[in-house]
């Protein structure tokens, strides 16, 4: 572990311990960025599925974290889940419990294009027997 480096400003509410990485440079936990949870509040995120933000980056609540308003950021446009992830650098399932915060508070909407709509059960049953009967 090291010091501030001289040239990072220091946020007001920030403690005295710095969590920093020689290599890596800040390094926080994805379940810290998450509280620990491991499931969404709200929605359940297929990769494939897009995300909007449904507010401008100057009506955003003070209360949102910092991958929050990147989030809300990099969906102006519709992005896929995926694309969120890799955007932000950040693990699926990181994104999927941050996309589910905002959600719940309607700061994104969450469209799934057709394809990725879950197959009935039946044809999918007929696919199984017809591979079977091969």
């Amino acid at each position: 572990m090291r010091d501030r480096p001289p040239d990072m400003p220091r946020r007001p509410d920030e403690p005295d311990t710095h969590w920093m990485d020689d290599d890596a440079g800040p390094v926080v936990r994805a379940y810290a960025v998450t509280g620990g949870r491991v499931r969404p509040v709200a929605g359940g995120f297929d990769l494939v599925a897009f995300v909007v933000s449904r507010v401008g980056e100057n009506a955003l609540p003070a209360h949102l974290s910092p991958e929050q308003r990147a989030i809300i950021s990099a969906a102006r446009e519709p992005l896929s889940v995926a694309e969120v992830a890799a955007k932000l650098n950040l693990a699926l399932g990181v994104i999927r419990v941050l996309l589910g915060d905002l959600l719940a508070a309607d700061l994104i909407s969450m469209y799934e294009p057709p394809a990725a709509r879950r197959h009935d059960e039946d044809i999918l049953k007929a696919v199984v027997n017809g591979l079977r009967a091969l």
